[in-house]
């Protein structure tokens, strides 16, 4: 995936600014290149170690992007104490073969990883992350 470091850098401060939790968003994006983030509220239960898009903020995005012509490109959410792998429940979630999913360690603080990866049927399969 190719995406802008603007990008990179927003999705690093969102991990930042809900660290210890987990943050969520989209990415979307035309001509298979992300140039809109959706900044999305976790809701789950155990934010710290799990992600649950807000129902409402993700309508808005997919109604937003539909409104723009834009494509949802990629999921991404961060993980404020363990690498930038999909976990089982990442792995098991992944319904939708169709978007890149952005994983943010902030494991070690000052030096944040970002990843993607595709997710089919539970397959996982590491993608370059080409930051422009």
């Amino acid at each position: 995936m190719k995406i802008s470091k603007p990008l990179v850098e927003a999705m690093v401060a969102h991990a930042g600014e809900t660290y210890p939790e987990e943050c969520c968003g989209l990415l979307a994006g035309a001509v298979g290149r992300p140039t809109h983030l959706y900044r999305i509220q976790n809701v789950h239960e155990t934010p710290k170690v799990f992600y649950e898009m807000a129902p409402k903020e993700q309508f808005y995005a997919f109604k937003n992007m539909r409104h723009n012509g834009l494509n949802l490109l990629a999921i991404y959410h961060s993980h404020p104490e363990s690498p930038a792998r999909p976990s089982q429940s990442d792995i098991r979630l992944a319904y939708d073969p169709e978007p890149c999913y952005l994983l943010i360690s902030l494991q070690q603080l000052d030096q944040p990883q970002v990843r993607a990866y595709r997710i089919v049927d539970g397959a996982v399969a590491e993608e370059p992350l080409d930051v422009l």
